[in-house]
C-alpha cells in the first residue's frame, strides 16, 4: 500500500473551510485545557498538600459530564447547535477567567477553585454533544471518518505537548497566567464556530426533559451496531486501562526507575499518535465496526503481553502497539457513531459516548488498582487484556451487524 493512502486523509482540509477552522479552534482550546489541567492540579496540590484533595480534581471535572450530559444532548437536539456552542463556550471561557482572577489574587479556598472547575465542565458537558453534530453536517459521509481521524491526531498531539507547555508557563509566569491562556484558547474556538450558519437538528427536535434522554436511550437500546460501539469502548476501558498499574509494574519488573515509568506513560501517547497518522487506510476503507473490534481486541492483547514482560523496550513497544490500536478504535467507534445514528438523536447519542469515555477509564484504572492490591500489578494487567479480549469478541459474537459492517 503506498504511503499516500496509509497516511491521515487530509481531503476534509481542502474541502471544507469550515471544519479546517473548527479544527484550528478545538486544536488551540484542548492545548489551553490541557495546560489548565496541569495548573489546577498543581495549585490544589500547593494549597492542600493532600492526595485527597488532589484526587477531587479529576472529580470535580468528571461528575458534571456524568450527571447532566444525557440532558446536555437532549438540549443540543432541541435548538441551534451552533448558538448553544457558542453560548457554553463562553460559559467556559468565563471560568477560565474567574479561575485567573483567583490564581492571581490567591485569595479563594480549595473548594472555590473546584466549583469553578466543576461549572467549567458542566458548561462543557453541554459543549461537546454540540460540537460533536458539527463533523457530519459539514463533511459528505465518505469523509467523515477522515475529520474525526484529523480530530484524533489534534487531541493526541495537544495530549503530548499541552502539559509540558502548561508547566513551562507555570514555572515562568504563575498559576494565574495559565488559567488567563485557557480563556483565550476559549476565545479562539468561539471564533471558529461563529461563522458556521444555524445548525438545527434535521428531523423531529428533542422532547423536554426526562422523555427527550429516555428517548435516546430507547434508540442505543434498540440499535446493535451504535449501542456495540459504545460496549466495546466500555470493554477496552473499564476492563483493561492501565494508567494506574504503571507504577506498581515499573516497581514490581523494573527497579522503579522514574525515567522508564515516564516513558511508558509516553509510549501510549507516542502510539496514539503514530495511529492516528497512520490512519488513512482504515479510514478510506469505510467498514469502521471490524476495525473497531479489531483495535480493541489489539488493544486488551498488547496490554495482556506487556503484562508478561520483563523487558523495557519491549514493554514500550507493546504500549505504543496498544495507543496506536486504541486510537484506531476511538476514531472506528465515532465514524459508527457519527453516521449511524440520525441527526435528530446525534446530540444524545455523542453525549452517552461522551460519558463512556469519561467515566470508562476512571473505573477501569479503580478496578486496576484493586484487583492489583489484591494480586499484584503484573496479574491486574494479564488479567485485565484477556477480559477485554473476551468482552470485545462476545459483543463481536452477539452482533453481525457490527462484525460485518451492515447497518439496520
Amino acid at each position: 500500500m503506498s504511503p499516500p493512502r496509509t497516511l491521515i486523509d487530509v481531503r476534509p482540509l481542502r474541502t471544507s473551510p469550515a471544519f479546517r477552522r473548527l479544527l484550528i479552534g478545538r486544536t488551540v482550546s484542548v492545548l489551553g485545557g490541557f495546560m489548565s489541567m496541569v495548573t489546577v492540579m498543581y495549585q490544589v496540590w500547593d494549597m492542600t498538600h493532600s492526595t485527597v484533595w488532589s484526587g477531587a480534581v479529576g472529580l470535580a471535572q468528571a461528575l458534571p459530564v456524568v450527571l447532566f450530559g444525557l440532558f446536555a444532548g437532549s438540549l443540543a437536539d432541541r435548538g441551534d447547535r451552533r448558538r448553544i456552542f457558542l453560548g457554553n463556550t463562553v460559559g467556559q471561557a468565563v471560568c477560565a477567567l474567574l479561575l485567573a482572577v483567583q490564581g492571581f489574587t490567591g485569595h479563594v479556598p480549595v473548594t472555590g477553585v473546584l466549583a469553578l472547575v466543576a461549572a467549567q465542565s458542566g458548561f462543557g458537558a453541554v459543549v461537546g454533544p454540540a460540537a460533536g453534530t458539527f463533523v457530519p453536517r459539514l463533511l459528505p459521509k465518505e469523509q467523515v471518518a477522515a475529520g474525526l481521524a484529523l480530530n484524533q491526531v489534534s487531541f493526541q498531539a495537544t495530549m503530548l505537548v499541552g502539559p509540558a507547555l502548561g508547566g513551562l508557563l507555570l514555572g515562568w509566569l504563575g498559576i494565574g497566567a495559565c488559567y488567563l491562556v485557557d480563556a483565550l484558547s476559549f476565545a479562539v474556538a468561539f471564533h471558529s464556530a461563529l461563522g458556521l450558519p444555524a445548525l438545527p437538528p434535521e428531523g423531529e427536535p428533542s422532547r423536554a426533559g426526562l422523555s427527550g434522554v429516555l428517548d435516546g436511550l430507547r434508540f442505543l437500546a434498540g440499535h446493535r451496531v451504535v449501542r456495540g460501539a459504545l460496549l466495546t469502548d466500555l470493554a477496552a476501558t473499564v476492563l483493561s486501562m492501565p494508567m494506574s498499574l504503571f507504577p506498581l509494574v515499573n516497581a514490581e519488573r523494573f527497579g522503579g526507575n522514574p525515567r522508564t515509568l515516564g516513558l511508558f506513560l509516553s509510549a501510549v501517547a507516542v502510539g496514539g499518535v503514530t495511529g492516528s497518522v497512520l490512519s488513512g487506510a482504515a479510514t478510506r476503507w469505510g467498514r469502521p465496526g471490524p476495525v473497531m473490534l479489531c483495535g480493541a481486541a489489539t488493544w486488551g492483547g498488547a496490554l495482556a503481553l506487556f503484562g508478561l514482560t520483563t523487558s523495557p523496550w519491549a514493554g514500550m513497544g507493546l504500549l505504543v502497539v496498544a495507543g496506536a490500536a486504541d486510537t484506531t478504535s476511538v476514531i472506528s467507534r465515532s465514524t459508527i457513531v457519527q453516521t449511524r445514528t440520525p441527526d435528530a438523536l446525534l446530540g444524545r447519542v455523542t453525549a452517552a459516548e461522551q460519558i463512556v469515555g469519561q467515566a470508562g477509564p476512571n473505573l477501569g484504572n479503580l478496578r486496576g488498582g484493586l484487583v492489583a492490591g489484591w494480586t499484584s500489578g503484573a496479574t491486574a494487567l494479564v488479567s485485565g487484556g484477556l477480559l477485554c479480549l473476551l468482552a470485545v469478541g462476545f459483543v463481536g459474537a452477539t452482533s453481525p451487524e457490527l462484525r460485518t459492517d451492515a447497518d439496520r
